[in-house]
């Protein structure tokens, strides 16, 4: 069973979302907040599986709630439930696993549950590996592509990005859209090979050809197939001190 975490300001929005996440039967609330700084502490104690995270709060924001949480370990999937639709795309930025506008829907909020599900199901599945068969030793990266698992050459990726929640992974002859979110790939590969170089990009070093500078002291990297990757102002300096330039 999933555990859950509520952060909003408004009781009868609260109090909608427990009964249908309680409805679904897959879904123990573990606690709820109507203000960051309560919210931080229990969720940092509590360790949900899922947070569901307003924005608009009386006197916060949720998305500074949704930075906090990516610090933690483990990191819990981050839902923004709000009434405003402004603000989704800073929230797939924040590698949001959904996005739900109120008033809820059941149907809704059930393919977000299965969402997460099948995210653990992965997870589970590959903490059963061998410790000799892990990715490091075969190079592979299990990841879901439209209901099937599909085991991917890490070795072959150029990059990784964000996208609207989901991550794409673009490869030399092929680009998957996958359903985890890129801190949750991130996990999955080497970091001697992979580096992150931008809140939504993480590139193969090895396929890095060129590094044209770019404004204000940002940089694109220039693929192996010719894309370019661009590098926020955050990642430059840890760039320089690996690749030595």
């Amino acid at each position: 069973m999933l555990k859950a975490y509520i952060v909003d300001d408004e009781p009868l929005a609260r109090d909608e979302l427990k009964y249908l996440l309680i409805q679904s039967k897959q879904v123990k609330i573990l606690g709820e907040s109507d203000c960051l700084e309560d919210a931080v502490v229990d969720i940092s104690r509590l360790k949900p599986d899922l947070v569901f995270l307003d924005i608009e709060l009386a006197e916060d924001n949720g998305l500074q709630l949704a930075k906090h949480l990516l610090t933690l370990d483990p990191i819990p999937a981050i839902v923004f439930a709000t009434a405003y639709d402004e603000y989704a795309l800073q929230a797939f930025e924040l590698n949001a696993l959904d996005y739900l506008l109120k008033p809820f829907d059941e149907n809704r909020i059930q393919k977000t549950l299965e969402k997460i599900q099948q995210m653990q199901r992965i997870g589970e599945e590959e903490s059963t590996i061998h410790p000799s068969l892990k990715k490091d030793h075969t190079g592979k990266m299990a990841v879901l592509v439209d209901e099937r698992i599909i085991l991917l050459t890490c070795d072959d990726i150029l990059y990784l990005e964000s996208f609207e929640g989901k991550s794409i992974i673009k490869m030399m002859e092929h680009t998957y859209k996958v359903s985890e979110a890129l801190v949750v790939l991130e996990k999955k590969l080497n970091r001697g090979q992979f580096i992150r170089v931008h809140r939504s990009f993480i590139v193969n070093m090895d396929h890095i050809i060129e590094i044209e500078p770019w404004f204000n002291s940002t940089y694109h990297l220039i693929m192996k197939d010719r894309s370019k990757v661009p590098v926020s102002r955050t990642y430059v300096k840890e760039l320089k001190q690996i690749l030595g330039f």
